[in-house]
Order: structure tokens, then sequence, then C-alpha cells
């Protein structure tokens, strides 16, 4: 097991004496020197730079237009928000699993989130790709799909989550084989919100039980 401490970027921006953003955007860092531990470092330092950068420069510059349009026109002011956790799914030598989700309001309802991952063997120093997590030469697609299906049916009957009525051709069409991270005994494949589901289901998550991966 790694050590693995969170790392953060957090400010709030201001305009005209008034914050119109705020972000905070956590990264983690694996204590220890080894190839692999400093290229995953550099990986998600280099990664939160860039949302950084990102909020400091266009989202700032779109923030600072609504406050101007919203003062001219006496609307509510509305305040930008970014906010970038991780939550850490595996970490059993030598491999590390995590997913990232970063939510953006900037103005509506809600916000939205969107989910990213990655899966590392720290000891080859790369990231893991799914065809690599299995011995079998099945077609891993096709279970994987088949078990997500009938995971969806069991939450529609039993009235635990909701999803679109065409959920079977919306699964096939924006299922993203880049898209999941481990456990210690399974891969948990995940959509982005709307891909299946309406905004109240958040992100639909299905732990492949059916295929368990070669885990070392």
């Amino acid at each position: 097991m790694y050590r693995i401490v969170t790392n953060v970027f957090e400010k709030e921006l201001y305009y005209k004496n008034t914050v119109v953003l705020k972000y905070k955007i956590e990264y983690p860092k694996i204590i220890g020197n080894s190839v692999g531990i400093h290229r995953f470092n550099r990986f998600n330092f280099i990664k939160a730079v860039k949302l950084k950068q990102y909020v400091e420069k266009d989202l700032f510059k779109e923030a600072k237009e609504l406050y101007d349009f919203n003062i001219s026109n006496g609307y509510p002011l509305m305040v930008y928000e970014i906010v970038s956790t991780f939550t850490v799914t595996l970490n059993k030598n030598p491999y590390v699993s995590l997913y990232s989700d970063e939510y953006i309001f900037t103005g509506g309802a809600h916000g939205i989130t969107t989910r990213t991952s990655q899966n590392w063997n720290i000891q080859t120093a790369n990231q893991i790709t799914l065809n690599e997590l299995f011995d079998c030469n099945c077609d891993y697609v096709l279970y994987i799909l088949k078990d997500i299906n009938i995971q969806i049916e069991e939450q529609i009957a039993n009235g635990s989550n909701y999803y679109f009525d065409n959920y079977c051709s919306l699964v096939l069409n924006s299922i993203n084989l880049n898209n999941f991270y481990l456990n210690n005994k399974y891969i948990i494949i995940y959509f982005q919100q709307y891909d299946i589901a309406p905004y109240s289901s958040g992100l639909p998550t299905f732990e492949i039980t059916s295929l368990p991966y070669r885990n070392g």
C-alpha cells in the first residue's frame, strides 16, 4: 500500500471588490521515490495546474462578464464555483486506482459534475487499459454490456434508480471503455450525467461482478 496525500489549490477571485469565482482543486501525491511514483505525481500535478489555469483565465473572464451583465440588468449576482476532488478506490501494490469528480457551477438550476479516472501500475510506471485486466479470450465488452443492462433492469424494478426509457441503446452508444476504475475485486464502469439517466440519478456506476479482473 502506498501513502497517498492530498494537495490543494484553493482561491477566491475578486472583481470590483466582489467574489465572482471560487475554486478548490484537490490532487493526489504518492510519498515515495520511484519512476512510477514520479510519473504518477507529475501527471496529477500537471492535470491540476491546467485546470487552475483554465479557471483563472477563461472562467474568471466569463464570471466577470456575467457580473457586469447582472449588475446592468438588475439580476441577482452569481458566484462561479469549481470543486475538484478525488477518491482512491484501490491502493494495493503495484496498483493505484482512483476517480476525480470535477463540479462546475456557472449559473442555472445546478452545476455539472464530470468524472475521470486513473488506473496505474506503479511498478511499470504506466496506466492500465481495460483489455490488460483479463486472462480470458472472451468478449469482455459483451459481458460488461450484459451486466450493466441486467443491473439497470433490477434497479428500475425495485425503484432504486431512474433511467431514460431507451437506456439499452444509450448504454451501447455512450459507454466509454476508458471510464472505469477498480476496487479489490471488480471493475467499475461509470457514465457521465445525462448519458443514460436524468440528473437526479447522478453518475451511474456499475460494478461488473460477472467478470472479475486479474489483479495480481
